[in-house]
């Protein structure tokens, strides 16, 4: 199996110069190869990959000298990253390509000629580029491209390697999980994992950052400090989600064999203007697929309940059913007098599903 690590550089003037300028000749290139695409394309003429990459290296890059003191493989991938573009949009699966434009998604891939590189430290040697540190250790892995990126003011390196997963020992068979707004997760075993709430947090310093944005010159060397500003703050609400989400599902994936969860409609869940803030911060979709890969990593079963499956309305105790408006917090239930909040509620509930489901599926072997 794949699995990717990405970390943060940690980067001195000069190196960070090398991979901006890296950066803006894999973006000068895509721009280049899609342009002529594109003009190819209105005269109904068919292209490839390829043969653009021919011309562009006989006929165009002698013309710009600049470019031989940057890495030759950098364009290259550029060219390979566009063809694989196009073959996305063909089969329906992606939108076509665009533009790239300077400061938006600067990034680009290398490779030491096809061999292979081994990582390992927290010190690493780059083609052309050359050694540079990283903030943590990395695994002791191997590849033979490498991915970096800038986010914000900060460059990150990313890496694909093969691994052998391996299942852990579960510290519990079964266990519901319901995720919401108010907290994150709430599992039948009790335990609960509060939301972050991170870009509720930061509205308020987003808001004042984009008034202040706004009022600055274009082209001006203060817009470009005020957007900074502005992409750092971004960068740490999605970081904080990330942390949040990742140690949950990490959690959830290691110590449990059967989990049951909700098949949520988030897309049609978004469609409700009230919640919809709330909901895409909470990120219910990268939940989930965190869980799908990570429950194949660690060895552990995916239950998912029909999106139509009363957890909230369906008492865990006695199975009586009833009606539970989204502002009543606690489940009351009037058959049995059972008292329980309402999200752990719903979590017992998809642990008795996860639960029949195995049964189901031992007694149909």
């Amino acid at each position: 199996m794949q699995r990717a690590f990405k970390t943060k550089l940690k980067l001195n003037n000069k190196q960070k110069t090398l991979m901006a300028q890296h950066a803006g000749y894999s973006r000068w290139i895509w721009n280049w190869a899609l342009r002529m695409w594109n003009s190819a394309y209105k005269e109904g003429l068919k292209l490839s990959t390829n043969k653009l990459k021919k011309f562009y290296t006989n006929h165009i890059k002698p013309d710009y000298p600049w470019q031989s003191t940057l890495s030759s493989r950098v364009y290259q991938f550029a060219f390979l990253h566009l063809g694989e573009a196009f073959k996305r949009f063909f089969k329906g699966t992606a939108q076509h390509p665009k533009f790239k434009k300077k400061g938006r998604n600067d990034r680009f891939t290398i490779d030491n000629c096809g061999k292979v590189m081994v990582f390992e430290g927290r010190r690493l040697k780059l083609p052309f580029i050359g050694w540079v540190r990283t903030h943590e250790a990395l695994p002791e892995i191997q590849t033979k491209r490498i991915t970096i990126s800038r986010v914000a003011d900060s460059w990150y390196l990313s890496v694909a390697y093969e691994f052998d997963p391996e299942p852990t020992v579960k510290t519990r068979d079964y266990l519901g999980v319901d995720v919401g707004v108010k907290v994150l997760a709430t599992c039948s075993d009790g335990t609960v994992f509060p939301n972050p709430r991170a870009y509720k947090k930061a509205q308020k310093k987003i808001a004042l950052l984009q008034r202040q944005l706004a009022r600055k010159e274009k082209g001006s060397k203060n817009r470009d400090k005020a957007r900074l500003k502005l992409a750092k703050t971004y960068q740490r609400v999605t970081n904080i989600r990330k942390d949040a989400i990742d140690k949950l599902t990490s959690w959830l994936s290691k110590n449990h064999a059967v989990i049951g969860l909700e098949d949520l409609n988030v897309s049609g869940m978004l469609k409700n203007h009230k919640l919809a803030g709330a909901i895409a911060d909470s990120a219910f979709y990268e939940i989930r697929r965190q869980l799908e890969y990570k429950s194949e990593w660690y060895g552990c079963e995916l239950v998912f309940a029909d999106r139509f499956f009363p957890s909230s309305k369906t008492c865990s105790s006695c199975g009586n059913n009833q009606e539970m408006p989204l502002t009543q917090r606690v489940f009351s239930c009037f058959a049995c007098g059972a008292v329980k909040d309402r999200d752990y509620n719903a979590s017992v509930n998809l642990q008795h599903l996860a639960e029949g489901f195995l049964v189901i599926a031992c007694v149909s072997e």
